[in-house]
């Protein structure tokens, strides 16, 4: 009995808006649909190839609908980010949950390439390729939630739905909208399937609905990202800042904290009494007490990352990790006087030591999958735990 895509008889439904969850805009192409997780304002504003990348990386960005189909297809044309003169990394991964629960992944190969020629100028050169398909198949009989995580690291566009049953839309779902912006761990580094970024377990171990802004090398406290942030629905954000403005060495003290309170009001304009939790740096002993800007290391053959700053130049406002938590704690202390839904969370809680002694970063900056877990775990306890500023109940006030 054949039992491969040819026994079905497909459903063809177009990818609209209304099966999207995570995204800020869609993009219509020649041949469907790309989502991006800033609004083509902001995109009009970004000054590098980095950052107009990873935007378009579709971390948390999933397809949702309730079907009886047990055979599921999506077209779809990625993008692939690879690095001259290393391996290609292997293929994005798709998430199927139906109801929750993770139940099938695929990957489509080939599609385009963009292949930085250059670690430290970002400068690239994209080598267009063929669409291809994610196929799931027997999935469970019956009625049931589906979920497509797209694959974080890979730009994809959308091309084609189809499903051996008819698709029904899903409406809203009630849970708090969570609007999360932050940096390449954020966005998912080192872990190896879309639902095992740390802010996607979290969601699932919260019952929230994720919106993650999370961007690789990206978060620098740019005002076009706060006015997108200011402009989305969400009942709870967090802010997590710190590395990328050491890492790439883009400020000093006296232009940092004008720039997070620029931000923060920015934010408060469209969210004025919404829970916002300010979050400093995750340990990174590697930028502790030592300026950017970091530089890859490839000592050994394998890639790793070093700071580059001389620590002595910190009495002159040159930035690190411990610079920052103690000017962000400050700062939200100071803020928090007038703003009695203003947070702090200081990253150690969530990733130190002891963490870092059980699940060491593998390059010298990002965890591994164990690490997101870990992190995920200590989130979800203190942000969304009893008595953390996005317990249940809180944040109804914020709603959009």
């Amino acid at each position: 009995m054949n039992t491969g895509p040819t026994a079905h008889r497909w459903i063809t439904t177009p990818v609209t808006a209304d099966l999207l969850r995570g995204f800020l805009d869609l993009e219509a192409t020649a041949d469907g649909l790309l989502p991006h997780r800033l609004p083509a304002r902001a995109r009009r504003q970004i000054p590098d190839e980095q950052l107009a990348l990873v935007e378009a990386q579709p971390s948390g960005v999933r397809l949702v609908f309730r079907t009886r189909a047990t055979a599921v297809e999506l077209d779809t044309r990625p993008t692939k980010r690879v690095y001259r003169g290393f391996p290609a990394p292997p293929d994005g991964v798709y998430d199927l949950l139906v109801d929750g629960r993770l139940t099938a992944q695929a990957t489509v190969p080939g599609g385009n390439t963009h292949t930085i020629t250059d670690m430290f100028t970002q400068s690239a050169e994209l080598t267009e390729g063929p669409s291809g398909t994610a196929r799931f198949t027997a999935l469970p009989a019956g009625d049931k939630h589906v979920e497509i995580w797209l694959p974080h690291t890979e730009v994809t566009e959308l091309i084609a739905l189809r499903t051996d049953a008819p698709v029904e839309r899903v409406p809203d779902s009630g849970r708090r909208v969570w609007l999360h912006h932050g940096s390449s761990i954020s966005h998912g580094s080192n872990a190896t399937h879309p639902t095992g970024t740390w802010p996607a377990l979290v969601a699932a171990r919260s019952e929230v609905d994720l919106v993650n802004l999370g961007f690789g090398g990206g978060a620098l406290l740019d005002p076009f990202t706060a006015r997108a942030m200011r402009d989305t629905p969400a009942d709870l954000i967090s802010l997590k800042i710190g590395i990328n403005v050491v890492n790439t060495d883009a400020m000093r003290l006296r232009a940092f904290t004008p720039a997070v309170d620029g931000f923060l009001d920015t934010l408060r304009e469209g969210h004025p009494t919404t829970p916002l939790l300010v979050v400093s740096a995750l340990l990174c002993p590697v930028q502790e007490d030592t300026p950017g800007p970091l530089a890859p290391d490839l000592d050994g053959g394998t890639l790793r990352f070093r700071a580059t700053g001389d620590p002595a130049e910190r009495a002159a406002g040159r930035l690190t990790l411990n610079v920052i938590r103690a000017e962000l704690a400050r700062l939200v202390e100071r803020r928090a006087a007038d703003d009695p839904n203003l947070h702090h969370l200081d990253g150690r809680d969530m990733y130190g030591e002891r963490d870092h002694a059980e699940f060491p970063l593998p390059d010298g900056v990002h965890p591994d999958p164990a690490g997101h877990r870990r992190i995920a775990e200590n989130f979800a306890r203190l942000a969304f735990g009893a008595g953390g500023p996005f317990a249940s109940g809180a944040g109804a006030a914020g709603a959009r």
